[in-house]
């Protein structure tokens, strides 16, 4: 389903007819359908509105540099669209970041915050490293970010394993699809986050989930979130990198099990 929200058509899933409404946010360069099995393991408790950012998948990729503000502006747009009040919110990566700014832009929206494989702050030099890979993907095509993205994203027992074989497919071709404008817009809003100084203000329960092998948002940045926030707890899944709802597909959801049942 799409929704006009802002300047962009925003594509969007429900799943689940009861329940607490809980809202997934992808990663960079992937977009809804990375949560499949968070999606199918949660369903039956939550009403799951699942969306694509802007930039991603099947939402509308506009020219130009994002912003943080203007990524959490897009998911209050789409709230408001399906008279959502409240919302329990689990992003991963760059959806963890939307979450952070979300929450601290608009409190009182959501009811709990699962950050995974995420940061509240970049060193100012990090932004050359996002600028090289738009130049990568400008010069060569997203298919160019393919191979090195899926290098940092999961682990190399991950990747010797034949199991595993569909689900790098299936994320190689979301990097390979995403619109050069998105892929780029995003990298100019993400390097920008500085908010742990602010997360004492947000008043909702933060779990925090990261990969032990995350090189990309390691286990330290994990834990400076937790350590500023009011009520932050976090696990830290083994053997597994990046995308880690997708490399231990089964832990991830027991740490979401456990601690939607402490906090809904």
């Amino acid at each position: 389903m799409f929704a006009r929200i802002n300047d962009i058509d925003v594509y969007y899933e429900i799943h689940g007819t009861e329940g607490p409404w809980l809202t997934f946010s992808h990663s960079l360069a992937a977009h809804s359908g990375m949560w499949a099995p968070q999606v199918e393991a949660f369903s039956h408790r939550f009403r799951v509105l699942n969306y694509d950012t802007r930039g991603h998948g099947k939402t509308t990729a506009t020219d130009g540099a994002y912003s943080l503000d203007q990524l959490a502006d897009d998911l209050k747009g789409l709230l408001d669209h399906l008279d959502i009040q409240q919302t329990h919110y689990c992003g991963l990566s760059m959806g963890g970041m939307i979450g952070q700014t979300f929450a601290l832009k608009y409190p009182g929206r959501l009811q709990s915050l699962v950050l995974a494989d995420t940061t509240s702050r970049y060193e100012p030099e990090t932004k050359a490293l996002w600028d090289a890979r738009v130049a990568a993907a400008r010069s060569g095509g997203m298919a160019a970010l393919v191979a090195p993205t899926l290098g940092r994203w999961f682990t190399e027992p991950f990747h010797k394993d034949p199991a595993a074989a569909s689900t790098l497919e299936t994320i190689g071709a979301m990097i390979r699809d995403t619109p050069l404008a998105g892929y780029a817009g995003c990298c100019a809003a993400l390097p920008t986050i500085n908010v742990t100084h602010r997360l004492h203000e947000i008043t909702v329960p933060i779990l925090v989930l990261c990969g032990a092998h995350d090189h990309a948002s390691p286990v330290a940045m994990a834990r400076q979130i937790v350590e500023h926030a009011r009520d932050g707890e976090l696990e830290v899944i083994e053997e597994a990198a990046h995308i880690s709802n997708l490399e231990q597909p089964q832990i991830f959801n027991r740490a979401l099990t456990r601690f939607f049942d402490r906090v809904c």
